[in-house]
């Protein structure tokens, strides 16, 4: 019997094997495809583009407003200024009513509306074997070559800092989609673990550009598929560097503890959209954190980056060992 992959990522060995296959030769691709690098930056002479394209495949609930968001987020880790979003709205045959197709526009405006985005074009299909709306997005942005950061920027020395807490989109995806597979749990809960669309919110446009802005942020990364763990591994593998992750000071919010722990999984692998992780100088994070404090966005000193030698490890309080891999994300298991 042939061999099929999980739901989830292709595993990053196969990726990296494809991405060097048929890497770009444009001299003007300053950053290309890679593992761990989100986005692509293309030179205009004194501006980059820079281009993102991401799928909303686990969410039917709020689907336009995860898109905009998801892929905004892509185009803020470069430090660029999200500008036009191009989507591609793929709808189940049968299922495909007028209210539906209003419903989702609506939602792409008013995320595009509240970052201040243009949408500029797309596509729109009725097809079949689908059971749900598939919307995958394309956002564009820009930035001066100065203020470029690079996903592949992490130097050994760099402070690791992460915004808000993790699993913030899971915690909302599953809040959403499985409220049925919740019963008991509290009404109130349940509501404000919904809510962590919007608040905390999955955006983390805000949360790079007040980091930028206080100090030299070297690599920035938005944690999806795979949650922190793996955000942490593409960061640190797209640099070639080590890792040193403090399991304690991992921000955990409460919601989100008590939803993983009813449905048996581990907010570490659960998709963490919401969630900035950074990489900065170690001369400027107590600025970073501070500035961040001040506009009202929580955020965690979390690790430290080293030699690649070092490995990716977690550090607590029985010593140190390697941190976990999520071959799929934690979320996958619930909608197989």
């Amino acid at each position: 019997m042939t061999r099929s992959y999980p739901l989830g990522k292709l595993p990053a060995e196969h990726l990296a094997r494809l991405l060097a296959r048929y890497a770009p030769t444009d001299p003007r691709v300053i950053l290309g495809p890679g593992v761990g690098r989100d986005a692509a930056v293309i030179s205009f002479g004194d501006r980059y583009l820079v281009a993102k394209t991401d799928p909303i495949t686990f969410a039917s609930d709020e689907i336009g407003w995860y898109a905009v968001n998801v892929n905004a987020n892509d185009i803020a880790c470069t430090g660029a200024t999200v500008r036009w979003f191009l989507t591609t709205l793929l709808l189940p045959g049968g299922q495909a009513s007028p209210q539906l197709v209003d419903t989702i526009f609506d939602q792409v405006a008013d995320a595009c509306r509240k970052l201040g985005i243009e949408m500029v074009g797309g596509h729109t299909e009725i097809t079949y074997g689908l059971d749900r709306p598939i919307v995958v997005g394309c956002m564009l942005g820009e930035v001066t070559p100065e203020r470029l950061v690079r996903s592949d920027g992490a130097q050994p020395g760099d402070v690791l800092i992460v915004t808000k807490g993790i699993a913030v989109e899971g915690t909302a995806i599953i809040a959403r989609e499985k409220a049925d597979d919740l019963a008991g749990l509290d009404r109130s809960l349940l509501e404000r673990c919904q809510g962590f669309l919007y608040d905390p919110g999955i955006s983390v446009v805000r949360d790079a550009a007040v980091a930028t802005a206080a100090g030299t942020v070297h690599a920035m990364h938005d944690p999806t598929e795979g949650g922190l763990a793996t955000g942490l591994r593409e960061l640190g593998e797209a640099a070639g560097v080590g890792l040193v992750v403090d399991k304690a000071a991992i921000p955990v919010l409460p919601e989100t503890h008590t939803l993983c722990t009813r449905m048996g999984l581990d907010p570490l692998g659960l998709i963490a959209s919401g969630a900035l992780l950074m990489a900065v100088a170690p001369g400027d994070a107590g600025a970073i954190l501070d500035a961040l404090e001040e506009a009202g966005i929580a955020a965690a000193r979390i690790g430290r980056v080293v030699e690649r030698g070092q490995g990716v490890v977690l550090s607590g309080a029985a010593g140190e060992r390697p941190l976990p891999v999520f071959e799929r994300d934690e979320i996958a298991r619930l909608f197989e």
